[in-house]
């Protein structure tokens, strides 16, 4: 069997690996353009908008993302495991926190991103 799938989703698994997040820098030429667009995978983890604490006993897992912007006092919730694209800040340096959680909002990895939008 190919190690780089995953197990099928279909069947409980027995155990599993802790959940990873695995996120790439934001892509440069989007970035010299002021778009913010930013590749992320889960692994051992399938991003889902499914929450609550029955959706604790789904196997295999089932999670989603929260997602800062410079440091901001709030976030937002994200289950479409499509990039993450951001426009509008401004051009100087900037972070965005990501973090991989469970149906319960629990967060289980997370990166943080430090870029900077060039000037146009």
């Amino acid at each position: 069997m190919d190690p780089s799938w995953s197990p099928a989703p279909v069947v409980p698994l027995a155990s599993q690996p802790p959940p990873a997040l695995v996120v790439d820098q934001p892509l440069p030429d989007q970035l010299a353009k002021g778009l913010v667009v930013i590749r992320y995978r889960a692994e051992n983890l399938r991003i889902v908008p499914v929450y609550g604490p029955n959706a604790l006993d789904v196997s295999p897992r089932i999670g989603h993302i929260h997602v800062t912007v410079d440091d901001a006092p709030w976030h937002w919730a994200d289950a479409s495991g499509e990039p993450l694209i951001i426009q509008g800040l401004p051009a100087g340096p900037h972070r965005v926190w990501i973090g991989l959680a469970d149906p319960t909002h629990m967060i289980l990895d997370s990166k943080t991103l430090d870029f900077v939008i060039p000037a146009r």
